[in-house]
């Protein structure tokens, strides 16, 4: 999507950020770890907020994890979101730990349709050449499977 057309708020990535900015690019969603105390954190800055370590790499992370919280929005805080209220943000908690603010896509914003410690996943809006924005989307259950049973006849009865 051309950026012109596009009418929120765009990111400006930071020397800090700009790892993170391009693993969205990809569809990947890259965390800061700290090699000290062995955490992942975000935001993205030069130093663990947890051990105040300096030895920092960026690693990929699953992009899955829980509703944390959530808040239905009536009313756009921004002219770009005017048309496309109601919608949802959420703070997302991620397998890793890790907690993102962001917004939840493919779901009703109805509080029947949501809860807390929901599993999501991430997925990625693409607002211009540069930007691709992480959202969340709840993972659907894997359809239940009973038991298997035999049929009459069949070798999985056992001898007859």
């Amino acid at each position: 999507m051309p950026k012109q057309q596009y009418a929120k708020p765009i990111p400006t990535p930071s020397p800090e950020t700009q790892r993170y900015w391009e693993g969205c690019k990809s569809h990947e969603l890259w965390l800061p770890f700290c090699r000290a105390c062995q955490s992942f954190f975000f935001y993205p800055r030069r130093f663990c907020p947890q051990c105040f370590g300096w030895d920092i790499e960026w690693r990929q992370v699953s992009g899955r994890g829980k509703v944390y919280s959530y808040a239905i929005q009536h009313r756009a805080f921004h002219p770009g979101w005017a048309q496309e209220t109601p919608y949802v943000t959420a703070i997302v908690e991620l397998d890793e730990g890790p907690r993102l603010y962001t917004n939840l896509v493919d779901v009703e914003p109805d509080p029947k349709s949501l809860r807390c410690d929901m599993p999501v996943e991430v997925v990625f809006e693409d607002i211009s050449e540069e930007i691709s924005l992480p959202r969340f989307r709840p993972v659907l259950p894997a359809p239940r499977r009973g038991p298997v049973r035999a049929r009459p006849g069949s070798s999985a009865e056992g001898p007859a």
